[in-house]
């Protein structure tokens, strides 16, 4: 069954902001009983926590799935050797979680996979007619943050999805970054997200060409500048790079010459022409058509799984608490009984949330023994995308009130009509519900 009632569920709304929220998502992730501190850059998803990155998580493995990408899962706990032979051992710092086991090796917790995927790859992609391939995971990575900071935007241990290209060539990595570059689109677009793709720099990545998704944010620690004058959008490093010299309001665009606009941003995805740097240094090579061997040229192409929570909260709450598109809200639609202690809007509730779960809708139904006022307000701060409100008052009318959580007006139909009415709304996708 796709219910759930609240008294079978763990849902610890707090009501006072915690001291260490800084910022709105870190706030609201707390007080919605999302997520819990277990250290600085470490978090516990607590059940709707949960639910939500689950769904984030489906549309994902959907969209990469229908890209043609087929996924896989690769080791966390790998030997430093490897990071050694691509010569990034020392290049990523203090940021990489390094130590040796029992056996004296050593041995680093991954923040990131390329070397893995190409060592694995080199021993099994031995063709060109084994070409093109795109493996993805979804994955823990670690990163020993120097300030963990903003909940799970900047956190130490994180989720990711990160996928790699093989070609046989320039002209194929092309057309499997473009392929990636079409899909991330709509997995943001699916998540409620409205994110830029913009040119970036490859950082210690490498490669030739990059771009990240960029969500504008007013508590975003990223800065994308965007011309007025064309569609030129470039993270300000890269924009510096062009331009050989620091960006700032007003500077010049290097397309057109048009003043440029900065804007703040948390980056959710970022993806990479990496060419053949991995390839050549860790000899992955295949066997081309003309009976050459050759290094492999690879894509990268990371999403920020984790980060995608915070990044829709950040964009989408109000002073009450968030809005939820209903693709990613731990549940789309909540029924909140007023005075169960009345038999017939107790019956009444049970009625509709038997309904709801046998027409296939999540529901949540809140069959706690609190006050109205308390209901609404919890209903409120985790942001259902669609209340149901029964009450004495109601049944008089033999309706139920429906509200969306975007919007102030309310509709007063029969349970059979909201059942309808709310499954009408969910079918459509997020954008009518929040």
């Amino acid at each position: 069954m796709p219910g759930m009632r609240w008294t079978e569920a763990h849902i610890p709304t707090l009501r006072e902001t915690p001291a260490e929220a800084e910022i709105a998502s870190h706030r609201l992730m707390l007080r919605a009983g999302l997520i819990r501190k277990l250290s600085s850059g470490t978090y516990s998803y607590l059940p709707l926590g949960q639910r939500s990155l689950s769904k984030v998580i489906r549309i994902i493995r959907e969209e990469m799935d229908r890209s043609g990408a087929l996924e896989v899962l690769l080791p966390a706990l790998q030997p430093a050797e490897l990071w050694k032979r691509s010569g990034r051992y020392e290049l990523m710092g203090p940021e990489m979680i390094r130590f040796k086991d029992r056996h004296g090796k050593e041995m680093v917790l991954g923040p990131t996979h390329e070397e893995v995927i190409t060592s694995l790859v080199s021993g099994e992609l031995r063709s060109y007619r084994d070409l093109p391939k795109t493996l993805y995971q979804i994955q823990v990575k670690f990163r020993d943050e120097p300030r963990p900071r903003f909940g799970v935007i900047r956190s130490s241990e994180f989720l990711m999805k990160d996928a790699y290209s093989f070609d046989r060539n320039e002209a194929g990595l092309n057309a499997n970054y473009q392929k990636m570059l079409e899909a991330y689109r709509r997995i943001f677009e699916r998540c409620g997200l409205a994110a830029l793709p913009v040119e970036a720099e490859t950082g210690f990545m490498g490669g030739s060409d990059s771009h990240e998704f960029m969500v504008p944010a007013a508590s975003g620690e990223d800065t994308v500048v965007r011309c007025s004058g064309c569609a030129y959008a470039a993270s300000k490093e890269k924009a510096a790079a062009q331009l050989a010299k620091p960006v700032q309001e007003g500077s010049p665009c290097p397309k057109c010459g048009k003043p440029l606009a900065l804007l703040a941003a948390i980056e959710v995805g970022h993806i990479f022409k990496l060419g053949t740097k991995y390839s050549a240094k860790l000899e992955a090579l295949f066997l081309d058509e003309d009976g050459k061997e050759k290094p492999f040229v690879m894509g990268c192409y990371g999403i920020g799984v984790t980060r995608i929570l915070a990044a829709v909260i950040e964009t989408r709450h109000d002073d009450f608490g968030i809005q939820w598109p209903a693709e990613v809200a731990p549940y789309p639609a909540v029924i909140v009984p007023i005075n169960l202690s009345d038999a017939k809007t107790r019956q009444a509730a049970e009625d509709l949330y038997q309904g709801m779960a046998q027409a296939g809708l999540e529901v949540l139904l809140d069959d706690r023994e609190v006050s109205g006022g308390v209901k609404m307000k919890d209903a409120d701060l985790i942001g259902f995308p669609i209340r149901v409100l029964i009450s004495e008052k109601t049944l008089q009318k033999s309706s139920v009130e429906v509200k969306l959580r975007c919007e102030k007006e309310t509709s007063l139909v029969t349970p059979a009509e909201a059942i309808s009415l709310v499954k009408n709304r969910l079918d459509k996708g997020s954008s009518p519900v929040g």
